[in-house]
């Protein structure tokens, strides 16, 4: 697939629970169209690492385990969104959790600052990979790594050679504590509660695209990639909501 370095793409919020394969989409789209994935994570602790004023103050609340306050993460996200690289456009990853945080990106948006992307730009493209409770199951309660060389399998859909051991090393293969049912029960949970009220703000402005997660990861890419470069109307595609 050629590259579509040269397009302005624009503001690209890309949602998806744990296992539906966000993270592979969202590095697909950045090395395609040459924009930058930016999360809110990465955000806090590189601006924690360089001591900035804010990422000191974001640092104390999460190190009383609490979050972050949205006026402070909107900050930070602005800055961020400031930078050079993302003048043609950018893939939001973790951002935004609340409709508060949606709305002030609209603002944001609207704000001459990204004059120089696509037309529209104002409106975020808003995709949200689709894949059911079971199936999301089946791929993380199936994963097993190898403690030795670190490779990663799944019973159910990569399969070791010989059952339960390494086929590089021979080594024994465990489950993480993070691929535990029910600590991945809770995670799918958390997301749910979170992402829901995200999602019925975008649909009602009529930016949300829904795309399903369960087929080929190849063809994922080509639905999200044709969302981007020609956004069809949400009320008249079979994935949009």
């Amino acid at each position: 697939m050629a590259s579509g370095s040269s397009r302005n793409i624009g503001a690209i919020v890309l949602f998806g629970p744990p296992g539906a394969g966000k993270g592979t989409q969202a590095k697909r789209i950045s090395s395609y169209f040459g924009a930058p994935q930016i999360s809110t994570g990465d955000i806090l602790r590189e601006s924690f690492r360089h001591g900035s004023e804010l990422g000191i103050e974001a640092h104390s609340y999460m190190s009383r385990g609490e979050l972050a306050p949205d006026s402070l993460v909107c900050r930070l996200v602005q800055q961020r969104l400031r930078q050079p690289d993302c003048q043609r456009g950018f893939i939001l990853d973790g951002f935004p959790r609340t409709p508060s945080q949606a709305g002030w990106l609209d603002a944001l948006l609207e704000d001459k600052i990204f004059e120089n992307l696509r037309p529209g730009a104002a409106l975020p493209i808003v995709i949200q990979i689709d894949v059911d409770y079971t199936e999301l199951l089946r791929r993380l309660t199936g994963r097993r790594t190898c403690p030795s060389c670190g490779r990663i399998y799944n019973v159910y859909l990569q399969p070791p050679r010989v059952d339960e051991l390494c086929d590089v090393d021979g080594s024994k293969l465990v489950i993480r504590n993070d691929d535990r049912e029910d600590v991945i029960t809770a995670r799918l949970k958390a997301y749910d509660q979170q992402t829901r009220p995200v999602a019925t703000y975008y649909r009602s402005k009529g930016k949300l695209y829904l795309v399903n997660g369960e087929r080929p990861v190849d063809q994922v890419t080509r639905d999200i990639f044709a969302i981007i470069i020609h956004p069809p109307d949400t009320r008249t595609i079979p994935w949009g909501l």
